[in-house]
């Protein structure tokens, strides 16, 4: 019995160290993260609001977290790549229209800095009961002993001493606890309804408060662009992702299996539930993504990433990074996602065997191709060069996806591969079929941009341009089909007939 004293008192000194040090070191932790177009600072808390913080010019919201234990989260948004105020409000509003991507983003986050917190917890109480046993051991039971009568018998010097020990050991518990620093000053805030009335329903919205500040009342013409921007988003893909979800498309048959072909989504985020109801349609179990997933590769446009991982979690995903990609960072944040990035290699993914590659070349928003020409064309052709030697050295692979078609223009002529799949182009070239030098047929297909895009350029509240997927059918690991799937800006949603390929014996 006195043994199991003695561990439930070390128990709960470690304990009385380590939850206060956790709890602390999680309120006080701070975590950098792109959210949407901005630089972001993540604050974890215990209101139980996500607030989003835009800065003096716009008014502060905040919206229910819906997050366990009451922990909330306080979101400072800082630098854009914008410099016209409208330009950001509008683009933040379709972002906002399609949330699920960047709340994983914070949720991730948050929940790195929970774990982080738990262990440095962990180990002050690890610590407290090292010490506390070592010191009990190192006493010894004689010593022990005198301070015990002592105790019974205090002379009021001891007495002191030990109210002042406590009192010490108290005071240092509550620094450690109490944050050093307000995190929130005392604010009125209010339903977004009652500070704009030109704001009409929504689910959504309506959970959303604002902050009684001068901002919100300076900024009232904004916000109210703003919400219209996001509800038109949200009502044309909406609407669009529940066509898709009911359109005709072919479905695999016993020992098929499909994939979902998409390109040149230049951040177009609201497409990504339209791809995934066709996906689902067709019963797609793989997505292949053939690049250019942004316009210029900057760090803010993680969110378009994080949408597509978001929608297709479960699904594996084989990817390239397009002319547009540029700078490591999407192909860096595509293998944090999980995505399969192919380098050159033939590799099996799904029991299909791919051969691929991120595209040399890098371009700007409006600029064209950094860099001389000749140096682009030449990396292209050593690109082709090195994809058709790794894959008629295999002998097996059945897929090529690359960004651009000339980026595997020897390749298809070699005969090498099954099938060529490439984007780069916005708009559908063949399929077409050809025999390779080796008498092996190829067929090669390019999809138009997925999200709509006018030339590197597809954020909006609606669909600027067509936009277009292709279902692949697989049987034994190689391509038996094709059926591109196309969406135009007025909502309509195209299914082109099912193109069956012969694939030569290997």
């Amino acid at each position: 019995m006195r043994s199991l004293l003695k561990f439930l008192a070390v128990v709960a000194l470690s304990l009385g160290a380590a939850v206060p040090t956790a709890l602390t070191t999680f309120v006080h932790g701070e975590r950098d993260v792109v959210i949407g177009a901005h630089d972001a600072t993540v604050q974890p808390d215990f209101t139980g609001w996500a607030e989003l913080d835009f800065g003096a010019v716009l008014p502060r919201l905040r919206l229910p977290a819906d997050a366990p234990a009451g922990i909330g989260v306080h979101i400072r948004l800082g630098d854009a790549d914008v410099t016209s105020l409208e330009q950001i409000v509008v683009r933040d509003a379709v972002i906002a229209s399609q949330p699920e991507g960047e709340i994983e983003a914070v949720r991730s986050a948050v929940e790195a800095m929970a774990l982080d917190a738990a262990a440095r917890g962990l180990g002050v109480g690890l610590l407290v009961a090292v010490g506390v046993v070592g010191l009990w051991r190192a006493v010894g039971p004689e010593r022990r002993g005198q301070l015990l009568r002592g105790v019974r018998r205090p002379r009021p010097r001891l007495v002191v001493t030990a109210i002042a020990a406590a009192g010490t050991t108290l005071a240092a518990l509550v620094l450690v606890a109490v944050p050093d620093r307000p995190r929130h000053d005392a604010t009125d805030w209010s339903a977004l309804r009652s500070v704009f009335p030109g704001v009409p329903a929504d689910p959504l919205l309506d959970t959303v408060e604002v902050a009684d500040t001068a901002s919100a009342q300076g900024s009232k013409a904004l916000v109210e662009g703003a919400v219209k921007t996001y509800q038109e988003s949200q009502k044309f893909y909406g609407r669009l992702a529940v066509t898709a979800a009911t359109t005709p498309v072919r479905v695999p048959e016993d020992g098929e299996t499909t994939a979902l072909v998409v390109t040149d989504r230049h951040d177009n985020i609201g497409m990504d539930p339209v791809a995934r109801a066709v996906a689902d349609r067709a019963r797609a179990s793989l997505l292949i993504d053939l690049g250019d997933d942004t316009s210029t590769g900057g760090r803010w446009e993680g969110f378009s990433l994080n949408s597509l991982a978001r929608e297709f979690r479960g699904v594996p995903v084989v990817a390239v990074a397009g002319n547009h990609d540029t700078g490591g960072f999407v192909r860096q944040q595509m293998r944090d996602k999980g995505f399969r990035v192919l380098s050159g290699e033939p590799v099996t993914v799904e029991g299909i065997r791919f051969i691929g590659s991120s595209d040399p070349r890098s371009s700007g928003l409006t600029a064209g191709y950094s860099g001389d020409e000749s140096d682009n064309i030449a990396a292209i052709r050593q690109q082709d060069d090195e994809l058709t030697e790794a894959a008629c050295a295999d002998g097996e692979v059945g897929v090529a996806a690359v960004h651009s078609s000339a980026s595997a223009k020897k390749l298809a002529a070699s005969g090498c591969v099954d099938l060529v799949l490439s984007g780069h182009l916005h708009r559908q070239v063949g399929p077409t079929t050809t025999t390779g030098e080796n008498g092996r047929s190829t067929t090669t297909l390019t999809t138009g941009s997925t999200g709509g895009a006018v030339y590197a350029f597809a954020l909006g509240s609606k669909l600027r341009r067509q936009a277009q997927v292709t279902i692949v059918t697989f049987r034994d690991g190689r391509p038996v089909g094709l059926q591109p799937v196309s969406f135009e800006p007025g909502g309509i949603i195209d299914v082109a007939d099912y193109t069956e390929l012969q694939p030569s014996e290997r």
